[in-house]
């Protein structure tokens, strides 16, 4: 295959019949498969440079005790990580020229890290750690459509002719050019979209009867399979993209499983009488579980330790 051709398609700048022809040479052989991964990950390489000097996809890991070059460092070699988890898959759709192949990549954010990405319409999305983000090479000239596991921060470019729609697994999200946030995870059945600016449309894509039209200030939460609006009272919960976690009258437990998710760790709590304790205070995540645990030490009496073999930490 030509590999100014694989080049084309890598940067999403393929024809329809350009794009078939590389869909039908990677299904061929495994070797063609092989060299298709082979060609991406040089191709990957060769992008570093430029994501490192402007915008584009980029994680953030902070190190307080680190200098400016060493966080340099970290960022570069945090493209390396996600450029190595970015894949690109095939959808075949029908043969109708509106209805192509498109190349879609995969972002998945590890734990203790966030991640900066400018789409191709121009909109800026930020990942929290955990989090996955599907989005195509391009988008098609009537719809813009991602599929989110986890929680973003969303500032979309308007288009009032091009909507933009965010998939979750169990509501959609519709707008036109706005910013809010949105915590849909699989794994820990959550959902809540929270809206700063502008207009969205939250509605499920298997019931017409379920939806909601949210306003400035206020966040929608799937409750029991009903939406239920409530007005945000505490934007510091939304500074995760600034490395910070800010809690607000949150019970213990469930800042115990944010942590888990932030550091990537299991943590037991033995025993039922802290866990609905209410906790108000932030602490930035670089500082690590450590700190963090030591902070919650200050409100909630309790003692912890790490079993070494099996990696887990219980709290006493």
């Amino acid at each position: 295959m030509d590999r100014d051709l694989l080049y084309r398609f890598f940067e999403g700048h393929a024809s329809v019949e350009e794009m078939k022809a590389v869909k039908e040479w990677v299904d061929v052989s495994e070797e063609n498969n092989k060299q298709f991964r082979r060609e991406r990950k040089l191709f990957n390489a060769m992008i570093l440079v430029e994501h490192s000097k402007q915008p584009g996809i980029l994680y953030t890991k902070e190190n307080k005790k680190g200098n400016g070059f060493i966080r340099e460092v970290l960022k570069i070699a945090s493209v390396v990580v996600i450029t190595a988890g970015i894949t690109i898959s095939l959808l075949l759709m029908n043969s109708d020229k509106s209805e192509v192949n498109a190349a879609m990549q995969t972002v998945t954010v590890p734990a203790g890290q966030r991640v900066n990405l400018s789409l191709p319409d121009g909109s800026n999305i930020w990942l929290n750690a955990g989090s996955q983000l599907q989005y195509p090479i391009s988008f098609m000239e009537d719809k813009r459509e991602v599929i989110l596991d986890g929680e973003a921060y969303f500032e979309v470019a308007h288009n009032e002719k091009c909507p933009f729609i965010v998939r979750t697994h169990v509501m959609d999200i519709e707008v036109l050019g706005t910013t809010f946030n949105v915590d849909a995870s699989l794994c820990r059945n959550t959902f809540e979209a929270s809206l700063i600016e502008g207009k969205i449309n939250v509605k499920s894509p298997h019931d017409e009867n379920v939806s909601m039209i949210l306003l400035p200030d206020h966040k929608v939460i799937l409750m029991d399979g009903e939406l239920v609006a409530e007005q945000i009272d505490n934007y510091d919960i939304y500074r995760w993209k600034e490395g910070l976690y800010c809690f607000k009258s949150k019970a213990f437990a469930d800042i115990i499983k944010d942590l888990e998710r932030y550091y990537d760790i299991r943590i037991i709590i033995d025993g039922t009488t802290i866990e609905n304790v209410k906790i108000t205070g932030k602490f930035r995540i670089s500082d690590g579980l450590d700190y963090a645990l030591n902070v919650l030490k200050n409100d909630v009496s309790f003692t912890y330790y790490r079993d070494i073999n099996s990696e887990v930490i219980y709290i006493k």
